[in-house]
């Protein structure tokens, strides 16, 4: 391996000079790369001989561009089974954001200096949270073609290593924030206007969402075998996409045992005299089997429910655009029942009844919250103090 300075006459009579690094890859065949600084020239030089030995290396003209690695992931996501739900984010990282912007660049060109540009244009247009999963599906994108022997390094971990130490993590401590009463949670006030306000259609579906913290997949998976109303519980069991695919919770935990409070409970039972039945026995078959149904959820019953009871924003719109903020408020209302006639939930029992797979994930989330457990008379008076 060399460096050494070529120079030229250009056809104009002027002269032309570049560094060349050659060099002999590992099947045998000579390589040329030229650079217009020396220094340029010798660091790649360096780079090579280090990948050389290792038997790492991968030349420009055998790397495939970002474009056809973002391929190869979502094949690579497909066949290990991802639910399609999470496939087509994926698949909407990739096409939308990742290959108009880097689509067309070698793998072996990607630097760190490049994926910093990246990120910065796509926090012109994008949210911050939009920015942070790109980049992470780009990490995964190389990650993939690491293993495929198609790039050598993962320049997006080289990116975030650098950046989150010290006061960078700190900054994105204090972005990220903790969920905000009011804000990311449905105040107790607000959910008993909401109450007031649920349509007839969406008020079974959406008490269980607020008083048993289910997922969405969990609701839509719930069966009417998973509800016992003599013992006033239910049990999860299984989980539904939008797609109608069924399958397990999403962890161990998340199969689990829920309270009902006595209205939900009683409010199941009437549901379940007009509920139609079906193969599935689903307790929720209408509503919630597939995309544009779930929409309807929101924009036919949640949203309509906030206008009516007033939980607005400044500018007149539901404050509350998902239903996994119920989720957070029923994690709340556990940690503080007993402003509402109860005991407060210890964080162990609060992270059992929500099926999070571990309580550092409970305590990251909401153990800002607590001010620390039989369920069956204390339920009963909680309830009667929540809604006076």
């Amino acid at each position: 391996m060399s460096v050494r300075k070529r120079t030229w006459k250009n056809g104009d009579g002027s002269e032309g000079e570049a560094w060349v690094v050659a060099y002999t890859d590992r099947a045998g065949v000579r390589r040329i790369k030229s650079f217009d600084r020396k220094r340029d020239a010798e660091v790649f030089e360096s780079t090579v001989g280090v990948e050389l030995r290792a038997g790492t290396h991968i030349p420009d003209s055998q790397s495939i561009m970002v474009a056809e690695a973002g391929r190869l992931w979502l094949v690579s996501c497909e066949a290990a089974g991802l639910e399609r739900t999470t496939l087509d984010f994926y698949r909407g990282h990739v096409e939308l954001h990742i290959v108009p912007l880097l689509g067309a660049v070698k793998l072996s060109q990607l630097s760190v200096p490049m994926v910093r540009d990246f990120e910065d244009k796509l926090r012109k247009d994008r949210s911050r949270a939009m920015v942070r999963k790109v980049l992470g599906s780009l990490g995964a994108i190389l990650a993939d073609a690491q293993e495929r022997g198609l790039v050598v390094h993962n320049v997006v971990r080289g990116l975030r290593a650098k950046r989150l130490r010290g006061k960078d993590a700190r900054a994105d401590r204090r972005r990220k924030g903790k969920l905000k009463l009011g804000v990311d949670i449905p105040t107790p006030g607000e959910v008993r206007a909401i109450i007031a306000h649920l349509d007839a259609r969406w008020r079974p579906l959406l008490l269980a969402a607020i008083f048993t913290g289910l997922r969405a997949s969990e609701l839509r998976g719930l069966r009417w075998a998973d509800v016992d109303l003599k013992r006033n519980e239910l049990h999860v069991r299984q989980r539904a996409d939008r797609f109608n695919v069924f399958g397990p919770p999403k962890s161990e935990s998340g199969e689990r045992t829920v309270p009902l409070l006595p209205m939900l409970a009683n409010t199941l039972r009437q549901h379940r005299l007009v509920c139609p039945k079906g193969q599935l026995d689903l307790v929720f078959p209408n509503g919630v089997g597939n995309a544009e149904s779930h929409t309807n959820i929101i924009n036919r019953g949640f949203i309509p429910a906030q206008l009516a009871a007033g939980v607005v924003t400044a500018s007149g719109k539901a404050k509350y655009t998902g239903l996994h903020c119920l989720r957070h408020f029923y994690a709340s209302w556990c940690i503080n029942r007993r402003a509402d006639g109860g005991l407060e939930l210890p964080l162990k029992l609060v992270q059992a009844r929500l099926g999070h797979a571990s309580i550092q994930m409970t305590a990251d989330r909401y153990g800002h919250l607590f001010p620390t457990g039989d369920d069956g008379a204390e339920l009963a008076a909680a309830e009667k103090a929540f809604f006076g």
